[in-house]
């Protein structure tokens, strides 16, 4: 055994007298492809495994409250890795069991200690299949919410600093979706885990074709727009943290709009406009006519009536803005349409009169400002005369402000204005983030933004990057807040996508796709 497996054993004695040693004293037992198995944490009653070398089969039985929280009580089957790693298994639990909530998955963990960072892929006893992570001792415990219930199998793999989940139904396709930043010291510990979810009775889950290996993957080399992604729609409840993936797709798609009534969103892929349930299911495509070259900047109308498309299909590719009704339209109307220069909508007053974009008028400057116009009638006017990059509109729901991004400090930062131009004002000072697209949730509460590193050039939002999801208060009476970091960018979160409760934003995340990935 290597000192440092010992120092992580060590390290697990505030469990109940012997349970550690218990795992050490059973450690020469075949245990197939792992080397050691332990309670962690408060269990009730001792747990256990078998292993049946013929047939690949691991029975792990366990007590425990629970693995959520600060802490965590379980039984756990592991062996010690290091770099790039995959474990997968398919899970069943034995006997109806006690509780809907006992869970059985496969674990990455930063140690034995109760409240050791990790993240895990579990299936409860009533189906609902999550990736869990805490990502700091004694942090608490968040989840993403599988597209499917009930997995058969479940995959977790680590690659760098992230880790992602894949979850398949008997004899279907892999499905991933869902990732996080957890950065794991090494070594770390990879294996299986079960919790009965109550202290009082031992639950059993059977673990089969139990794959587990080191992955050794090549350098990526193409990062930008022409890699290849997997997509994930997810839901961020901004309160708890915890996500829920709505829809994953092997193609790009963008820039999810939540429905006025709360029950659909809408996104772009491949320069269509679809529409997808909040609760998942088939995207379905919304009719845009002859204008099908859609860009990510897109919304919907405060009385939910109308969707605002910006795209570029005309020959010389510049972005144009229309309208059309929100169930599609043959001939979406034109409503700003400049014979040379880019317009990309972003923003529409709570009047639902004014729209407000990030347009060049080569005549009037080089410069991308904010516009606006007013679809009862009159010329376009410039709110915004930066001589760098203002960008990403929104209204506050009173229409007393709009909420944007700019250089014009030397970073970018979020700033608002009145909707006349006036009174321009920095909100974001932080420059150790780029921060981009400020949404103002519908309550006036606070303001989301996502937010990219030092990494990045000043007036760019490049896809496929470490961003962080950051939330403050409307009033600037504190600092942006991390609600979520994941591997996203250009797309994840460019238009409005608050619930019409404020409770929850639309976002996507993405993945790169590699060859020398498992399938």
């Amino acid at each position: 055994m290597s000192a440092s497996m010992l120092g992580l054993l060590a390290g697990a004695c505030s469990g109940p007298a012997g349970q550690v040693e218990q795992g050490l004293a059973e450690e020469v037992r075949d245990l197939g492809q792992f080397n050691s198995h332990a309670d962690i944490g408060d269990v009730g009653a001792p747990g256990s495994v078998t292993y049946d070398a013929t047939s690949g089969v691991y029975e792990i039985s366990a007590s425990g409250t629970n693995m959520w929280g600060a802490d965590d009580q379980f039984h756990y089957v592991w062996t010690e890795m290091s770099g790039d790693v995959m474990v997968a298994a398919d899970i069943g639990f034995v006997g109806e069991g006690v509780d809907p909530h006992r869970k059985a998955g496969v674990m990455i963990r930063a140690g034995l200690m109760p409240d050791a960072p990790y993240a895990d892929i579990v299936v409860h006893g009533d189906g609902l299949t999550s990736m869990q992570y805490r990502d700091r001792p004694g942090g608490e415990t968040r989840e993403i919410v599988a597209s499917i219930a009930g997995a058969d199998s479940v995959r977790l793999e680590k690659e760098g600093d992230y880790v992602y989940m894949s979850v398949r139904e008997a004899d279907g396709p892999w499905i991933t979706g869902g990732n996080y930043r957890l950065a794991f010291a090494e070594p770390f510990l990879v294996g299986l885990a079960v919790s009965a979810h109550n202290s009082d009775v031992v639950e059993t889950a059977r673990f089969s074709n139990v794959e587990i290996s080191a992955l050794d993957l090549a350098p990526v080399t193409e990062t930008g727009y022409a890699a290849s992604v997997d997509s994930t729609l997810e839901i961020l409840d901004v309160t708890s943290g915890n996500r829920r993936v709505v829809h994953v797709s092997d193609d790009k798609f963008e820039a999810p709009n939540w429905s006025r009534d709360g029950s659909f969103l809408v996104y772009n892929a491949g320069g269509r406009i679809y529409r997808i349930p909040v609760e998942g299911g088939e995207p379905v495509e919304i009719n845009t006519g002859p204008y099908i070259n859609n860009n990510n900047d897109h919304g919907i109308s405060p009385d939910g009536s109308q969707l605002i498309i910006s795209d570029q299909s005309g020959a010389d590719n510049q972005s144009r803005i229309y309208v059309l009704p929100i169930e599609g339209s043959d001939n979406p109307r034109a409503v700003v349409s400049h014979p040379s220069a880019p317009s990309y909508w972003h923003g529409w007053s709570p009047d639902g009169d004014m729209i407000v974009y990030t347009a060049q008028r080569p005549e009037v400057s080089p410069a991308y400002n904010l516009w606006a116009k007013r679809l009862s009638g009159g010329a376009e006017f410039r709110l915004t005369d930066s001589g760098g990059l203002d960008d990403g509109a929104d209204f506050s729901p009173d229409g007393e402000w709009i909420y944007f991004n700019s250089t014009r400090s030397g970073a970018m930062q979020l700033w608002k204005v009145r909707p006349d131009g006036s009174e321009p004002m920095q909100v974001t000072f932080d420059e150790n983030y780029r921060d981009w697209f400020p949404h103002p949730s519908p309550d006036g509460e606070h303001i989301i933004m996502v937010s990219f590193g030092l990494d990045v050039d000043l007036a760019d939002h490049p896809p496929n990057r470490d961003v962080w999801l950051r939330m403050m208060p409307a009033d600037g009476s504190e600092p942006p807040q991390i609600i979520a970091k994941l591997f996203g960018g250009q797309g994840t979160i460019n238009v409005p996508s608050w619930s019409p409760d404020s409770s929850k934003v639309a976002f996507v995340s993405y993945r790169i796709d590699r060859d020398d990935r498992p399938e």
